[in-house]
């Protein structure tokens, strides 16, 4: 028992008590109770320093999450005023601008969320009946390129019975008509044949990739198109192997190599294929020294149905037709010319 404590209980005890067997057995049991106290002032000391620092932890712990919460709502009021402005306005009680609260802002992502959610399907019920719209289209292109084209070979047919059933003996203006008769007729079954091949240049199901050798194509072309004498094609360097589809890079190079020609008014003319290696692109260029276009005409040559061709000789599809190819293969054309100082197209192709 502590000495202290002790001292202090005997000293209002007489010697007979201090002597006695029971104040034996009291001081024993106050000694008990007193040692009891103090182990159990030491648990509970301990247990309130544990469970201060489990509440220090949590805490720590639950401001944490709660600087974790601040961001996230922070973030999705951004997010929201972002959808807000695509989506539709926020009128409701006046609160437009206003922060909102965190139960204001689960409900206003939610109903955004089900509107971008029949946005989506609406847009994707759109696609399909977009693809479903494009496909009849270029069946009906097929039809109607078919339909009109078989009048016209009957006419030719006709025009080139009625020559040989007259035996020479039809007068010069009536043979004159008759050619011009047959001149539109050709003219006309371009014309289609042109829109058919403008329609269906998007059609991702007809791009037949392969591997084109440029230099083979650029021989094939110069035999189909058969240039006059005095006008040479030629390139400057050896052109590139490129993966695309042969039918749409043909279309590219014939035309603008046909351009070319048809520019040239010189005793001797000369068609030149360029090409330079550029970052993710093949740029190549067509370069003439004809006669040059004013540079008020740039950019509506590019425009379908457009044409300078003062004799109405040309389509006018045929450049836009150029247009819409390089951009299939996300690339870009333009022209460098002056009058009388030549032309020359150039269009890059992604690798």
């Amino acid at each position: 028992m502590h000495s202290l404590l002790t001292r202090q209980i005997k000293k209002h005890l007489n010697t007979e008590r201090k002597e006695s067997q029971y104040s034996e057995k009291f001081l024993n049991a106050i000694d008990r109770s007193y040692h009891n106290f103090e182990d159990q002032l030491g648990m509970l000391q301990r247990a309130m320093s544990i469970s201060s620092k489990e509440l220090f932890d949590a805490n720590q712990k639950l401001q944490q999450e709660a600087e974790q919460q601040k961001k996230v709502i922070a973030s999705l009021t951004d997010a929201t005023r972002i959808l807000q402005s695509i989506t539709f306005k926020n009128m409701k009680e006046g609160k437009n601008g206003d922060e909102l609260s965190g139960i204001e802002l689960a409900v206003m992502i939610e109903e955004q969320a089900v509107q971008i959610s029949e946005i989506e399907k609406q847009r994707e019920l759109l696609l399909k009946d977009l693809e479903k719209s494009n496909k009849e289209l270029n069946d009906y292109a097929h039809v109607v390129s078919h339909d009109l084209k078989s009048p016209l070979r009957s006419i030719n047919t006709l025009i080139n019975w009625i020559k040989e059933d007259a035996n020479g003996e039809l007068k010069a203006p009536i043979l004159k008509n008759l050619d011009l008769i047959d001149q539109n007729i050709e003219k006309m079954d371009n014309l289609i044949s042109g829109i058919l091949e403008y329609s269906i240049i998007s059609d991702k199901s007809r791009n037949l990739k392969s591997d084109i050798d440029l230099n083979t194509l650029i021989e094939d072309i110069t035999h189909l198109i058969h240039p006059p004498d005095h006008i040479t094609i030629s390139t400057h360097d050896k052109l590139p192997v490129i993966y695309a589809d042969v039918s749409r890079v043909k279309q590219i190079f014939q035309n603008l190599i046909n351009n070319a020609i048809q520019a040239i008014d010189k005793d001797k003319g000369e068609v030149i294929i360029m090409y330079e290696e550029i970052p993710n692109f093949w740029k190549f260029g067509i370069k003439d020294n004809g006669r040059g276009i004013s540079k008020k005409y740039h950019n509506k040559i590019f425009q379908i149905f457009q044409t300078l061709d003062d004799q109405k000789k040309s389509t006018g599809i045929g450049l836009s037709i150029v247009k819409k190819i390089v951009e299939f293969y996300n690339g870009k054309i333009w022209i460098e010319s002056e009058e009388a100082q030549g032309t020359t197209f150039y269009f890059t192709l992604k690798k």
